[in-house]
Order: C-alpha cells, then structure tokens, then sequence
C-alpha cells in the first residue's frame, strides 16, 4: 500500500489552521507558490478540494472539517514522538539488565550496585550473563544480547562505545605462613614457587611473564582457574601464589580464609578496567541510567 508523504499531514493542518495559503506558507517557511503545489498533492491524496475559494478567501469543505480534528491529533502525536523528553520511571521500570563481567568486579562491586537498583529501579534485574564461545563480547553487544561489558581495556571494534571506570594493579596471595614470608620477596623468590593462571580461556601467559622474561626469570604456572575465588580456595593447603588485582582484596578479607597479600617484586602497568556498549543504548535513558550508576559504584574505589 502506497502512503502519503507524511508531511503533508503538518500541512494539512496548517492549511486548516489558518484558512490560508498564505498564513500556512508563513508558517512552514514556505514560498505561497510551494505551498499551493503542496496543496494540489493534499488534493489528490485525500481525494477531495479541501479548501475552495469563498468571495477573496478560502473555505474548508465537509471533508476537511471531518479530518480537522483526527488531522491535528496525529500531528501533534507525531511532534511528541520527535520531542519526547529522555526520561525514564526508574520506579516503575521492569527491566532486565545483561552484563558481562569476571568475578574480579562482580566480587567488590555488584552488591553496591544490586543496592542501588533496589532503592532506584526496585523492578529491575541484574543478570551477570556467563562469557559465550570464542570471546564474543562485541557481537553480543551489537546484537543486544549483551548491555554492558565489562572487563580490561580491550578493543573491541569501532563502533564500540568504551568508558574508563577505574585502574588497579596487580599484588600477589599466598596462605598466611607461606615460606616466601621469611624473606624479603624478590623477582628470584617470587619465580622460583608454582603460581596459578586465572583466565576464563585457558591462558597461562602474561604480562607477569613477560616482566620474569625481562629479567631472566620464568615462573611455573601450575594450575589454571577460570575465576578467582575458585583459585584462592587452593591456597591455604599449598605454595601456590596467586596474583590477582588489588581491590579484589576486600573481598577476600570478607572471606576470612587465612591469606597475606604482598606487593610483586616487579614493574607492571595498572590494569584499566571499563564499561563497554553498542551506540544503540546511548540514548536510551535507562542504560544512561545504569551507566552512571556503575560509573558512581566505581567510584568508591581508588588506585592508590
């Protein structure tokens, strides 16, 4: 089915408004010239004269008076739709929110951020999704199976959209009556006891190695794990360490299991963390909510 160019509709309503061509052309900026050509389509849309000379003016028909009002209705429908204020009832909102996030931030950070959507959005759901096949995170954003992610700075395409949320570093944990306690803990110490990996894919190489290599140094990795609190519940039987980010450290403490941090004998970068969406929720209100949300949850934690 053909459709009207619906700009006829708002000159249809300015036509009836003022009974004129010449005040409807004033109105929408338009030459008396274009708007009698725009008339002439009214006419042959509608099917009917609309406006017919009456003395020095025009006049509507009985056609026109009857869509006077139902022509009006869905104009100024139309003008909210393009006007609408980005607003949302986070009270009355009943939503799901998906992210994606490792224990790491799940740990120190989704009851501050469960709080807040209880006393904001209390309809609302927080669902940590798990991490699909293959590391798909930017195709679950763009197919918006996914709101957020949030992980390390990564890149993750283009399109994108990226905000920085907080920068930690690395320490190390061991059980609390580790023998690396007795010493001072240096890079050679500190290599020479079995380590676990924590990586969701299997990966037992990283910046840690690459910092030993530099030095000269290697370190086993004896045991990979695919979340953190699943590799600190190996610690107080063994020697293994486990270096982890530090401000998961409040966390652990909570747990009361008997383990010491200490400070890694090497120079690494901080780890910056982010959030990460598709451009389609960025005008969303409730995202934008729940963007700064997480952003404020963040913020109780600083880098020191």
């Amino acid at each position: 089915m053909h459709l009207p160019d619906m700009n006829l509709l708002v000159a249809l309503d300015a036509l009836l408004d003022e009974g004129s061509v010449v005040g409807a052309a004033r109105r929408m900026h338009l030459s008396p010239a274009a708007m009698s050509r725009t008339l002439s389509r009214i006419r042959e849309a509608v099917g009917d004269p609309i406006l017919v000379r009456a003395g020095r003016g025009l006049v509507p028909t009985p056609r026109a008076l009857a869509l006077r009002s139902q022509v009006r209705s869905v104009v100024e429908q139309a003008q909210q739709v393009f006007s609408a204020p980005q607003e949302v009832d986070l009270a009355t909102l009943e939503r799901d929110f998906n992210l994606r996030a490792n224990d790491v931030f799940i740990a120190p950070f989704a009851a501050i951020l469960l709080e807040t959507l209880r006393e904001q959005a209390p309809r609302s759901v927080l669902r940590f999704v798990p991490e699909g096949e293959g590391g798909d995170e930017d195709g679950a954003l763009r197919e918006g199976r996914l709101d957020l992610y949030i992980s390390a700075t990564r890149d993750l395409g283009p399109e994108i959209k990226v905000q920085g949320l907080f920068s930690t570093r690395m320490v190390g944990l061991a059980r609390a009556d580790h023998p690396l306690f007795e010493r001072p803990i240096t890079a050679c110490r500190y290599a020479a006891y079995e380590q676990i990996s924590v990586s969701r894919r299997g990966r037992a190489q990283g910046p840690i190695d690459s910092a030993l290599a530099a030095m000269g140094l290697q370190r086993r990795v004896a045991l990979i794990t695919p979340s953190f609190h699943s590799a600190m519940f190996s610690l107080p039987d063994t020697n293994l360490l486990l270096p982890l980010p530090e401000h998961v450290l409040s966390s652990v403490a909570r747990l009361g299991l008997p383990l010491r941090a200490f400070e890694l004998p090497l120079a690494l970068e901080p780890v910056a963390i982010m959030q990460a969406w598709h451009p389609r929720f960025d005008n969303d209100p409730a995202h934008a909510w729940l963007r700064q949300t997480l952003k404020a949850c963040c913020s109780t934690y600083r880098l020191n």
